[in-house]
């Protein structure tokens, strides 16, 4: 079931849905999230159910803002607070030391604990509500829900409501809260080894994490001993029906030429404008801006598969930093 995020009223039922224990479809500026009370194992074990989900693959904590840190964390470095301090609310996750007893089950067993604060006015209303010592809304107050993609486990990730009720029924309750405007995953960043480590890139860029704090963010490669375990990491994710292909602009043309008119089931993403005789390829134009590529990129993929699409060819993102989130997903995808 569908409401309308921006109704106090909906806001009112999203929180007792999470303070009795049951699970909600949230929006949040990168994408929808299927939130569960991160402080109870229980709660947190229908999320992984719901998305045929590894159990020890972690989840992201979201929490209303960076008090809540102190409650899942139990050490905040100096470069991760100057982190918070420039870009919370917003697509940046941290992974942080865990304090003992908290969020077991959310973060796979693991010692460390991946949090975020998220932008979106309608995921910020639901998660003070849900904290709010208010009995008229039931149950304990909620001090921060683990919420990854609402989606089926290695699926393209949803960035509208009718996307989550589509891939996870109708029974579940969702909030309306528009398209997602960030459209990928959260940049996460290992704050547990003295230096931030990017483990996931997204719309907030290396270039921005070394203004932040001081620091240039090394890569997982660079410091691969005891890599935390974290969400939207595994070699092969975001993947639509179809099978992906990453080609530059000649390969794409060359091609759709070869195939000419007997091209079929066919659906393409480019930058580059492309030419083809076969009347049934669908052909869709890519931004030239990387922040409006990541914006439409899932919903596009969902696109091709509601069209029919059994292959997706898509130009290869162009190596530069700003694009490194949309290739990361786009590289995971063709990797299914």
């Amino acid at each position: 079931m569908i409401l309308d995020g921006q109704l106090p009223a909906s806001i009112a039922a999203a929180a007792r849905t999470l303070r009795r224990g049951a699970l909600l479809g949230l929006p949040t500026e990168t994408v929808y999230g299927l939130a569960a009370d991160a402080g109870s194992d229980a709660a947190v074990a229908q999320i992984f159910a719901a998305k045929g989900r590894p159990s020890d693959h972690p989840l992201i904590v979201h929490v209303a803002d960076a008090a809540g840190i102190a409650h899942f964390a139990s050490e905040l470095p100096a470069f991760a607070q100057a982190l918070v301090d420039a870009f919370w609310p917003g697509p940046l996750t941290l992974i942080l030391p865990r304090r003992p007893g908290v969020a077991t089950a959310a973060t796979g067993g693991q010692d460390s604990v991946g949090l975020r604060c998220p932008s979106h006015p309608v995921a910020q209303a639901v998660l003070r509500a849900c904290a709010a010592d208010d009995p008229a809304l039931g149950g304990a107050p909620v001090w921060g829900v683990a919420a990854p993609s609402a989606n089926r486990f290695g699926r393209v990730s949803p960035t509208t409501a009718a996307h989550v009720e589509d891939e996870l029924g109708s029974d579940l309750l969702v909030l309306d809260g528009g398209a997602c405007t960030v459209g990928i995953e959260s940049t996460i960043v290992d704050c547990t080894r003295g230096v931030p480590v990017l483990l996931r890139p997204g719309a907030i860029t290396r270039d921005q994490i070394e203004g932040a704090c001081g620091l240039r963010p090394l890569s997982k490669e660079e410091l691969p001993a005891q890599t935390p375990r974290a969400s939207g990491t595994l070699l092969a994710h975001y993947a639509p029906n179809a099978k992906v292909r990453l080609m530059d602009a000649q390969a794409l043309q060359a091609g759709l030429d070869v195939l000419g008119a007997d091209a079929a089931h066919l659906a393409v993403y480019a930058r580059t404008p492309l030419r083809t005789a076969a009347s049934g390829v669908l052909l869709r134009r890519m931004p030239g801006d990387a922040e409006a590529a990541a914006q439409q990129l899932f919903a596009v993929l969902r696109g091709f598969d509601d069209q029919g699409a059994r292959l997706v060819w898509i130009e290869t993102p162009p190596a530069s930093p700003d694009w490194e989130g949309v290739r990361d997903r786009l590289q995971r995808a063709a990797a299914a």
